[in-house]
């Protein structure tokens, strides 16, 4: 494989505060760097995530700021000459962004939708804040955060060339299992959502209410001030992620909780999943299509539907089970779903798709001459 230029446009690499995408795409271009390729990533230089960078200068890849549309357009030369250009999710001005991507590359040009069930309701009602259904027919592939039957779609609906699963994953050299302490039974972190809270408030905070002998955390920013914690739930605004693994070890279980677009289309795991099962935390996860095909139900995750399900994992397994389930869950992730593995996938998906345009273009000279 020859060494590729990259550019990356994504929401945030500079600051994990309030989003998922910078861990994503931190161990995913460190993966795709690791296999030989020079990556640029161009961030907008936003004060909600300038105020909360914990990421300037990394080793794996260049990361330079742009203030907008016109500031973009000094990268014109790099764009034109990258072997591959990827545009994510949520980029400010996206469909801007996108369409000067799209006009300036003359290498491969691909989205990298870490939202897709989001995005894909956003366009069913005509909202085009990143991403227009125009363009779609027009990136070389699709890489979508989530897989199954939603693939198809963004193919059949959408017209995409090329739609693949490129879940979220875990670099497990900043993920690892660290000795496990017993601070918290149950702990959950992420950021607020309107359309997970429900999930949360049925999987942890009943279960606080109804047993305040257990002790609880909920951990990251944007929760209104006029929720109701029980005394028994501990509230932290932000862990930085190295602080997570610590974070992990201290808690018995950790709860994976999936956001209703999400749960409807299935197959869309978030990066936390693979983040706490790298560390050898049990998950207890809420349920959705696919979730078996990642992990194992009752050996490597666990389940739960009702807050008596949560309790009586809380109170009736065994110190010796929960190891088992962490230690399998551990092994699950570490030979399937590590950074390495999606960038090996991304790789190959845009080889596939340089050799596409190369035989399309044969044709075209063969039909020409």
């Amino acid at each position: 494989m020859s060494r590729w230029r990259v550019v990356v446009l994504g929401l945030s690499l500079s600051s994990s505060w309030g989003n998922g995408h910078a861990t994503t795409f931190r161990a995913l271009l460190k993966a795709l760097a690791a296999r030989g390729h020079d990556v640029l990533f161009l961030e907008r230089d936003v004060p909600w995530y300038a105020a909360h960078r914990d990421l300037t200068d990394p080793d794996f890849c260049r990361l330079e700021f742009y203030t907008g549309l016109e500031d973009l357009k000094r990268y014109s030369d790099v764009v034109t000459s990258a072997d591959a250009v990827i545009v994510g999710s949520y980029v400010p001005e996206g469909v801007a962004v996108g369409r000067w991507v799209q006009e300036t590359a003359k290498g491969i040009v691909a989205f990298y939708d870490i939202d897709t069930p989001v995005t894909l309701a956003k366009l069913q009602r005509g909202d085009y804040e990143y991403l227009s259904p125009q363009q779609i027919p027009n990136y070389d592939v699709y890489f979508s955060f989530t897989g199954g039957p939603t693939l198809n779609l963004i193919m059949d609906r959408y017209g995409s060339p090329s739609a693949r699963a490129l879940y979220c994953s875990v670099d497990p050299e900043l993920y690892p299992a660290l000795q496990r302490g017993d601070r918290w039974d149950l702990s959950y972190l992420g950021t607020y959502s309107s359309d997970r809270q429900p999930t949360l408030e049925r999987l942890l905070i009943e279960p606080a209410r109804r047993a305040p002998h257990l002790r609880f955390v909920v951990a990251g920013p944007q929760y209104p001030a006029d929720i109701e914690w029980p005394p028994n739930v501990e509230r932290i605004d932000h862990v930085p992620p190295h602080e997570h693994p610590a974070f992990y070890a201290a808690s018995r279980f950790t709860l994976n909780v999936t956001r209703a677009d999400m749960i409807r289309a299935g197959y869309s795991p978030s990066v936390r999943l693979f983040e706490a099962a790298a560390c050898g935390t049990p998950v207890i996860s809420d349920t959705w299509d696919g979730i078996d095909t990642l992990l194992e139900p009752g050996r490597e995750i666990a389940l739960a539907h009702r807050a008596e399900h949560v309790l009586q994992m809380l109170n009736g397994w065994s110190e010796a089970e929960r190891d088992r389930m962490g230690k399998a869950s551990r092994r699950r992730i570490l030979s399937d779903h590590t950074a390495a593995h999606r960038a090996a996938s991304m790789e190959k998906d845009l080889a596939e798709a340089m050799e596409r345009r190369s035989q399309e273009y044969d044709l075209t000279m063969e039909v020409g001459g």
